[in-house]
């Protein structure tokens, strides 16, 4: 029996094999930014089909930025809902159907967990110090270990969510990376580089239309505002 490859298995468990991909990117997006959008904008959550798009395509916060059509979400939205990893929701009085994740119950995740996973998942490859740094109001970290802590435990599930990768070339800190989208990382950081940069081809006009789109978005946000706003003071006049 060869007693290198047993030793390569027990102890080398983040060096993982290719694994079967649970999504493509376009479904980990807008699980991703429906994850995002829930613990950010929960006034704003579930989300309709516009603002779920806006996000898919939002500049900041995201590698690769992605330029998605509505007809694109749309698709996805309908497959993730018959896979139970979405949820369409009609509210009373609205006019438009809104959807929101199951990630919490198909993963059984608390919000830290989450925080940790949708960070990846809209971020890419990154150090548990980055993670950290950017979850923002996903979730409070008090320490990396904390980080380091959700980390472990995604990658104990089965199939395991989260891979952690060899350091880079001239680094300290381990980097760590989303499984979902069934993943094969380069051993290097120039090509881990180069393979960001490849996904990222969205043309600087694109990037302004979507840049217009969002504010368009956030705009209609704030006008729904204001008309909630001023239909609960009429209730005191």
């Amino acid at each position: 029996m060869n007693t290198e490859v047993m030793h390569s298995t027990s102890t080398e468990s983040d060096a993982q094999e290719k694994p079967q991909a649970m999504f493509d990117t376009g479904a980990m997006r807008v699980l991703a930014v429906l994850a995002e959008k829930e613990a950010l904008t929960p006034d704003s959550y579930p989300m309709s089909l516009n603002a779920l798009t806006n996000g898919c395509n939002q500049l900041t916060s995201r590698d690769p930025v992605m330029a998605m059509g509505e007809d694109e979400v749309r698709e996805i939205l309908q497959r993730l809902i018959q896979e139970k990893f979405i949820a369409e929701v009609n509210q009373a009085g609205a006019r438009v159907s809104k959807y929101e994740h199951r990630l919490r119950m198909k993963w059984s995740l608390e919000q830290d967990k989450l925080a940790v996973l949708t960070i990846l998942m809209l971020r890419g490859i990154q150090t548990a110090g980055e993670i950290r740094n950017r979850s923002g109001r996903l979730h409070e970290f008090a320490s990396i270990a904390d980080v380091e802590a959700g980390l472990q435990f995604l990658m104990d599930k089965y199939p395991p969510l989260v891979a952690r990768l060899p350091r880079a070339p001239g680094t300290k800190e381990a980097r760590y990376a989303s499984l979902l989208c069934g993943e094969s990382y380069p051993e290097t950081a120039e090509g881990v580089t180069y393979a960001a940069s490849a996904a990222t081809g969205v043309s600087r006009q694109d990037r302004i239309a979507q840049l217009e789109g969002e504010v368009s978005a956030l705009r209609e946000e704030v006008a729904a505002l204001a008309a909630q706003l001023q239909q609960f003071r009429q209730q005191f006049e």
